[in-house]
């Protein structure tokens, strides 16, 4: 029940799904001034989810900053590398990479430069209606093209979201590597939560973000004043991201 509240929960808090909204709002309203507050409101909230410049200010204020390779130690256990990059295309037997694909490509250079010895992808189906795609699945059979031998590879192929994660890995760790050091590796705006929920799960690692929205602040014309639609739906991932937080926290006690 949680995994389907939680995907009706980020469907509801998209931005351009408000915007939407109050369109609908002013087109079938009868009452002139709802219809025009509801215009003005909606194009209010669309110059500024659409601003490169806003969203990056909120954005710097969320994620967690990169660890440097020299702040880390000579070498892990383990890379817990978490889902939430692959999809497969069954009709050509390929698989699809999503922008959150940079946490396997770095836990990848983390791994081949000796840095991690092993790397377990945490990830199930995040799909209601297509639960038999495990996600883990098909990170191991990428992994194996690329040269990376079977032993070095551990999946987790069952959890849901972040929460499950922490958990399922946890039960692996706790057999596999009782004393293991663990870097976990994660997107830079998913980092905060799922930090919590290892913590809660009971399971000390190192952060390793990933694929930041975010870098130096530009100040450049097209920046401050031209919007953009990757910010429009770059809130939606930062809106989503810091609902989830504040529901772990006060359900989970993250």
């Amino acid at each position: 029940m949680f995994f389907i509240l939680s995907k009706i929960l980020a469907f509801l808090i998209t931005p351009l799904v408000w915007v939407i909204a109050l369109l609908l709002l002013a087109i079938f309203s009868k009452n002139e001034r709802r219809k025009k507050r509801s215009l003005l409101l909606s194009a209010v909230l669309l110059v500024f989810f659409s601003n490169n410049f806003v969203f990056d200010e909120f954005m710097h204020a969320w994620e967690i900053e990169p660890t440097p390779l020299t702040a880390l130690d000579s070498t892990y256990d383990v890379g817990i590398v978490l889902g939430g990059m692959l999809r497969y295309d069954q009709k050509f037997d390929r698989l699809q990479f999503d922008r959150g694909s940079d946490r396997l490509l770095q836990a990848i250079e983390l791994y081949k430069n000796g840095r991690i010895k092993k790397i377990l992808f945490s990830g199930g189906s995040g799909s209601i209606l297509i639960p038999e795609a495990k996600e883990a699945f098909y990170a191991k059979r990428f992994l194996l093209t690329l040269g990376i031998t079977e032993e070095d590879i551990i999946i987790e192929s069952e959890s849901r979201n972040t929460k499950e994660n922490a958990e399922f890995t946890k039960k692996i760790l706790v057999e596999k590597f009782p004393q293991g050091k663990f870097l976990l590796i994660t997107s830079a705006f998913h980092m905060r939560r799922a930090m919590g929920c290892f913590t809660k799960a009971g399971i000390a690692t190192t952060p390793y973000s990933t694929d930041r929205f975010t870098g130096p602040r530009k100040f450049a014309f097209d920046h401050l004043i031209i919007p953009n639609i990757d910010a429009l739906f770059g809130w939606h991932t930062l809106i989503h991201e810091f609902t989830g937080y504040v529901v772990y926290k006060l359900r989970f006690g993250i």
